[in-house]
């Protein structure tokens, strides 16, 4: 059973999150993950320079939702200024939670000394944290990895930095920088950081089946767990996750699959436009067909197509080939 944690003043009764994914955690994908019961989304990975500049895209990636859950946007930056002055804006846009990103092991952000870059000057983090916290009203978390590389497992002592500034919630990757997303994380290593801080902890990376999440609660000694990969192509599994803890069983995959699709693709296009929306949407698309009869051939055909309308009716008529051929 999976006990409800408080970040703040915010009650999530079931701790088991949508990772903030880069390209993937968009508004579309937010409001499907949700609706299957995820107790916390988070936004892409937003830069936080780019936010106070008001860049198009960035406000985009950012925009808030008109459902009744909590929204958490996660920033990235190095100069404690600018990303107080990032995070304001996102509580005057609608956000719930601000997380603060120390994780991303990505070159072009590392080279900005940003995300897992940060690892390496606690101070600087530190001093991002603090600003943040005291910038806005509303509660402030925090997502990290083991450490820069195996001889530098420093995420006790910035966690424990961090819960001594006021962050109300620590995520870990069990890798470190260096590790970026090679062989499996590790998550025995995230129990180091459950014995250095009280704050409620989460445990993140290569979550992908519900064997994986007792085994990473398990082994972390984490409240929770944030998903990511894991739901490409499954926005339900969060679901299935939950009912699992609430019942001991494992729920099915749902029946209505090609309507959850359409109506995915249908906000996709709604949020982006055409033009925009039809390329990024056949990634999900992908994801959702994997393992499937004919997938490859469906996905060739796919990629080729920039009319949604002709989109939906090759998914209706692959999945009607499913029907038929099983």
């Amino acid at each position: 059973m999976l006990n409800p944690i408080h970040i703040g003043d915010i009650k999530i009764d079931s701790p088991v999150f949508l990772a903030p994914m880069s390209g993937i955690s968009d508004l579309p994908f937010r409001d499907l993950v949700q609706s299957f019961g995820a107790g916390l989304v988070f936004s892409e990975m937003i830069a936080s320079r780019e936010m106070i500049n008001h860049s198009a895209e960035t406000l985009r990636m950012s925009t808030p939702h008109n459902r009744d859950y909590p929204l958490a946007v996660q920033l990235a930056g190095h100069d404690p200024e600018v990303m107080a002055e990032a995070a304001k804006m996102n509580e005057d846009r609608g956000a719930s939670i601000i997380d603060i990103n120390f994780g991303c092991p990505v070159k072009k952000i590392v080279k900005k000394y940003a995300g897992s870059a940060l690892m390496q000057d606690e101070d600087l983090a530190t001093d991002i944290m603090e600003a943040v916290v005291k910038a806005v009203n509303i509660p402030v978390t925090m997502k990290t990895r083991l450490g820069w590389d195996a001889e530098n497992l420093n995420a006790p002592s910035l966690c424990k930095r961090a819960e001594d500034v006021g962050i109300k919630m620590i995520t870990i990757h069990g890798r470190t920088r260096e590790q970026m997303y090679n062989g499996h994380a590790d998550w025995t290593a995230i129990r180091k950081v459950r014995d250095a801080i009280s704050l409620p902890l989460i445990a993140n990376g290569d979550i992908e089946t519900i064997d994986d999440v007792k085994a990473a609660l398990q082994q972390s000694g984490a409240d929770g767990v944030m998903i990511g990969r894991g739901t490409q192509g499954r926005p339900w599994f969060i679901k299935q996750v939950m009912g699992y803890f609430q019942s001991g069983e494992v729920l099915p995959k749902p029946d209505n699959q090609l309507d959850i699709i359409l109506n995915h693709y249908d906000a996709m296009i709604d949020h982006y436009g055409e033009g925009k929306g039809v390329p990024i949407a056949r990634k999900h698309l992908a994801w959702y067909v994997t393992g499937m009869h004919g997938a490859n051939e469906f996905r060739a055909e796919m990629n080729r197509v920039k009319d949604p309308s002709t989109v939906k009716s090759m998914l209706c008529d692959f999945f009607e080939g499913q029907i038929l051929a099983a």
